[in-house]
This record gives C-alpha cells, sequence and structure tokens, in this order.
C-alpha cells in the first residue's frame, strides 16, 4: 500500500481555528461562549478564518447537530481536564533565549523521571515542573547528561504515568501547563542538560479521546493490545500522520525539546512504502537544519532489529537510539536469580556476556516467552551503528512499575550487589539510562497509579489484580486508584542523606565520573568490548586498558583477576601485593589492568 509522497510539516498557525472533520457536514466553534460557524475547506478541513485565536480564549467544537462539545484534538492547553474546552496558546512566546545549542545524546547518560513524583511538589501530593527545577543540580552533580520526562500529554484525572493520554499537542495542567514545561525546558539548558520526551503515538488512552468522533483516527486493519491501531496506511492516513509529526514538530521546534523516545514504536502498525518512523526521521532531519541544532529519536522496540537504528537512506527506520531490554533482561537475571516470564531464557553468565558485548541476547535466536525464533543479530562492526545506539539500564519505568507492587532491584538485593550490577550498566558500551532515584537506591516504589473515574477506576484496579493473580501475586498488588499508591511512590529525598544511600550515591558519582575521565569507559565500539566468564557467579567486562570486575555472590570470588590498579571499589575488595583482586563476598571493582 501506498501513500502521497511525504511533505514537509509546516508550522503551525498558532493565531486560527481549524478542526479537521471530514465525516461533518457542518462544524461550529464557540470562542468565550459565542458561537460561530466555520467554513468547510479541502480535505475535511474546517476553519474560522476572519476571527483571531487569541492566547488565553477558551474554545470547543460541535459536530453536526450533536449536542456535545468536544476539546480540539490539537488543543495545546486543557485547563479542566480531558473533557473540557481548550484553550489557545502559542507556545514560541514561552521560550527564554539562552545559549544552548544541543547536544548530540548518543553515550551520554540518560536520566528517566516522572514529574508527578520525581519530588513531592509544594502541597507533599505530587510534583510540577517547577518543583523539578528545584532539583536539576543534584542531577548535574550526579554527572547526568539528558532528562527523559514520562509522557507530560494531558490525561485522564490529576496523577497516572501519561500513557493513557488523549491530548497529543497538550501539556498535562497538574504538572504546570505548557508555562510551566517551558519554564523547566529553560532551566535544563541553562544548566547543560538536554530534554527528551516521551510521546505515545501507537495508542489512545479510553477516556477523553474524541478523535474518532473527528475523523479515522484510528483503524480496526490492525490491532494492538490497547484496540484498534492508530490509522497509518488507510483511506485519509495522510492526514493521521501529519498529525503526528505536527505533534513531533510542535516538542521539538515550538517548544525546544532535544528529543522524542518513541513508546512500543512496534506497535505502530504501517504497512505503506515508508513507514511512518521512516517519515519522521527524515523530517526531525529537516528540523535540525531549521533548529541549528541536533534532535534526536528514541524508540522502544520489543522487535530486537538492528533495522531500528539504520538510517533510511540505507532501508532503516532512521532512529538514532532503541532502548536494549536484552541488557536489563540479562543483568538482572543473572543479579537477583530471577527466571519467571520474560527472564526465563536469561541468567546464566553466558547471557550476560552476550547481552554486555551484542546487545540482544534473542538475536534471530528461540525465545521461550515468545514461543518463536525472535530478533536479528547486531554487528559488532556495524557500519551505521555502534553500542551507543543502544540505550542500556538497570531500571526503567516498566522494569519496576509493571511488577506487582512496583518493588525496585535494589529492594530485594544487597548493597554490593546493586552496586556491581549498576557497573556494568554504566561502564558499558551502551548509552546508559537511570531511573529516579535508583542512584541513592531510594526506599519509595515506582507502582501503576491512575486517577481514571469512578467506574473505569474499578475496571482497572480489578484487572491489575487478576493479572496478577494468576501468576500468585494478587495479594500484592496496592490498588492503582488509590493516592497512597501514588503517594508512596513519590521520592522522599531526604533519604539520601542516610549513610546507605549516601554510600550509594557516591558509587553511581564515582561510576559516572571515571566514564568521563577515561575514553575506553565511555567507547561505543562494541568490538573493544569483551567479556570474561570467571565463574557463574562472576565477570569481568574488559574496556580496553580498564575492566569492571563484578561479583553476586556468595562467598568469595572463584577467580581473581590481575590489575594495576583498583580505580574504585565497593563492598569487600582487596588488591593483593601480587596484584591479584579477591573479593570475599558480592561486590564491584574498576581495575586498570596489566594490559595484554
Amino acid at each position: 500500500m501506498s501513500l502521497p509522497d511525504p511533505r514537509p510539516v509546516a508550522p503551525r498557525a498558532y493565531d486560527r481555528y481549524e478542526v479537521w472533520a471530514p465525516n461533518a457536514r457542518a462544524v461550529t466553534v464557540r470562542v468565550d461562549g459565542l458561537e460561530q460557524a466555520m467554513q468547510r475547506g479541502e480535505d475535511g478541513w474546517f476553519t474560522l478564518a476572519e476571527v483571531t485565536a487569541v492566547p488565553g480564549a477558551r474554545y470547543s467544537f460541535r459536530l453536526d447537530e450533536d449536542p456535545a462539545w468536544l476539546p480540539d484534538p490539537r488543543s495545546l492547553r486543557q485547563i479542566d481536564g480531558v473533557h473540557g474546552e481548550s484553550t489557545v496558546v502559542d507556545p514560541r512566546p514561552l521560550r527564554e533565549e539562552t545559549t544552548w545549542a544541543g547536544r548530540d545524546l548518543r553515550g551520554q547518560v540518560l536520566y528517566e523521571l516522572h514529574v508527578g513524583t520525581f519530588t513531592p511538589g509544594p502541597d507533599g501530593r505530587g510534583g510540577t515542573f517547577d518543583s523539578a527545577i528545584e532539583r536539576l543540580d543534584d542531577l548535574v552533580d550526579l554527572g547526568v547528561d539528558a532528562v527523559e520526562l514520562m509522557p507530560i500529554a494531558t490525561f485522564p484525572g490529576d496523577r497516572g504515568w501519561g500513557y493513557e493520554g488523549v491530548g497529543l499537542y497538550a501539556t498535562h495542567e497538574t504538572y504546570g501547563g505548557p508555562t510551566g514545561l517551558a519554564r523547566f525546558v529553560a532551566a535544563a539548558h541553562r544548566r547543560g542538560l538536554a530534554v527528551v520526551l516521551d510521546v505515545v503515538h501507537n495508542h489512545l488512552g479510553p477516556a477523553g479521546n474524541y478523535l474518532g468522533r473527528f475523523g479515522p483516527y484510528v483503524t480496526d486493519r490492525h490491532e494492538t493490545p490497547w484496540g484498534e491501531a492508530v490509522n497509518l496506511d488507510q483511506p485519509a492516513s495522510r492526514t493521521v500522520r501529519d498529525f503526528l509529526l505536527g505533534s513531533a514538530r510542535q516538542w521539538l521546534v515550538d517548544v525546544g525539546l532535544d528529543g522524542l523516545r518513541l513508546d512500543a514504536v512496534h506497535e505502530l502498525h504501517d504497512d505503506s512504502e515508508q513507514h511512518f518512523l521512516a517519515e519522521l526521521a527524515e523530517a526531525v532531519s529537516s528540523w535540525e537544519v531549521e533548529t541549528g541544532r541536533p534532535l534526536t529519536l528514541i524508540a522502544e522496540s520489543d522487535r530486537n532489529d538492528p533495522a531500528t537504528v539504520t538510517p533510511t537512506a540505507s532501508g532503516g527506520l532512521g532512529m538514532d537510539l532503541q532502548w536494549a531490554d536484552d541488557v536489563h533482561h540479562g543483568v538482572h537475571a543473572w543479579i537477583t536469580g530471577e527466571r519467571e516470564g520474560y527472564y526465563a531464557d536469561f541468567g546464566s553468565a553466558e547471557a550476560l556476556a552476550a547481552v554486555l558485548t551484542r546487545i540482544f541476547w534473542h538475536a534471530g535466536t528461540y525465545s521461550s516467552f515468545r514461543g518463536s525464533v525472535w530478533g536479528a543479530p547486531v554487528d559488532p562492526a556495524g557500519e551505521h551503528y555502534d553500542g551507543h545506539s543502544f540505550v542500556t539500564f538497570l531500571q526503567d519505568h516498566d522494569q519496576v512499575g509493571n511488577r506487582a507492587a512496583g518493588d525496585r532491584i535494589h529492594h530485594v538485593l544487597s548493597p554490593a550487589q546493586h552496586a556491581a550490577a549498576c557497573a556494568l550498566i554504566l561502564l558499558g558500551p551502551g548509552t546508559p539510562m537511570l531511573f529516579q532515584g535508583e542512584e541513592w537506591a531510594t526506599s519509595a516504589p515506582f507502582a501503576f497509579f491512575t486517577d481514571h473515574d469512578q467506574e473505569l477506576g474499578a475496571l482497572v484496579s480489578a484487572g491489575r489484580v487478576a493479572e496478577f493473580a494468576e501468576m500468585g501475586w494478587g495479594d500484592a498488588v496496592p490498588d492503582p486508584q488509590a493516592r497512597s499508591t501514588f503517594t508512596a511512590s513519590i521520592l522522599p529525598w531526604a533519604e539520601r542523606a542516610e549513610d546507605a544511600h549516601a554510600r550509594m550515591l557516591r558509587w553511581y558519582r564515582t561510576l559516572i565520573g571515571l566514564r568521563r575521565r577515561h575514553p575506553a569507559l565511555r567507547d561505543g565500539d562494541l568490538r573493544s568490548a569483551r567479556v570474561d566468564v570467571l565463574a557463574e557467579s562472576s565477570v569481568l567486562l574488559r574496556r580496553g586498558d580498564l575492566a569492571v570486575l563484578a561479583h553476586r555472590g556468595p562467598g568469595s570470588l572463584p577467580r581473581a583477576p590481575r590489575a594495576r590498579e583498583v580505580l574504585a571499589s565497593f563492598g569487600p575488595v582487596r588488591h593483593a601485593p601480587d596484584g591479584t583482586v579477591h573479593m570475599s563476598d558480592a561486590g564491584a571493582a574498576v581495575l586498570l589492568l596489566h594490559g595484554e
């Protein structure tokens, strides 16, 4: 199936009222209480040409004789939530002039955060952009290069993860709306921090989703875990694709963000000659020229396919980076011993060594969890990508929040085991990402929480319990609708000063500092990374003339490597006079080797 040739996405006109409603015979707009008929133009677009859209005006649309007044699908602000009227906003004047020239995020240290739980906020009931600004200096001190925000597009209620958003252009009001976001972006850039936004193009939330009334935004030709797919390849899909491209342009160009993390791109079902992701990649390349700064696209993909990070000119999808879940699974299963679900094929030192040096464990091999052959191999000498093309992490919102109680990996590990696991991630060949609070081994979980209306909320709560009851964990599930589930997930920053938390924070700072000072530790060439398996409990990740020694315990290190110097260590590590490195239990060390 083919589509019309891609065309440049024009800058949005924020001073006029317009809406795409191809199935409607007539559209009425209500602006600050005054109703006016809109004029139908080409391709189902309705406009109100004689009236200027003034920032602050409240408006909504009525289709034909339907009594319901609906918010604008391209609204930038929903003061009264997803069901209320839209508010006119021009985001461009909100941007502060800074000297920010952008940053290439490949190989940098990323930090994922959820605005609502990153800080307690001004009243202790949840964080905002402004309260997050107050903690940006802590991220700079840690050594972070970029902040990745979980979705902020408007979603139902006050609290939630953001993946049930229905306004792909609007900024969630509880966090501070468009003006709060503008202040956050400017504050981050002044500190040298890039800002990436998690966006959801693969589905829309169930509450406040009015797009289907306006036009064929979804199609039953394809199915997703959330129902019908976004219409990327059926009749009228050209305008739907432009809708998504326009949202991306607004965040990157008008708001001034540095990149987008694209949720579950494997659920963007598209049989067009040019996949939507490739079209987006080419559009972003043109916006880089327009803005004069690098812009980054990061894909979350379940396909284990390096074509995701292969340029479009070479037949790929053109993403700059993709999340590497296999690296997470390999480290997590090895250090914890968990083997349930998708961890079934992981856990061995062999699998750990493979993901640390070749990214994918399932690389054209059988996946017992999926029941089929899965993935494709990563070429260590790949012409178009390297280790930095893959985002690696010990924790992220999915791998923590999708557990029954939202418990963190360090809640079941000793500090020394936690130190060993994070060292493999931070000093490996990928682009490392931290998840809020892991750097000090926070006591807070990150649970799944929502704020739906009573009817939908009851279904969500029951479904969550039923999901985990099948695994025998139903009693461990906190009610996602309870405010206490949300507040328990808010980071308690004061605990960073306590001994155990402060020690872990120093370890993370030390590792990031070593990564910055030693080129071998930030080298993305996969050919320069190799792993010596000392035993099932111990590995030596070699990075040029340096190495990361990780021992999960229990008991002593079964085979002692030799080193010229121990640059940093966590746990019972001893460097003997003969150069051998010993551990009496779990721990980690960064070694300067004697050379080959």
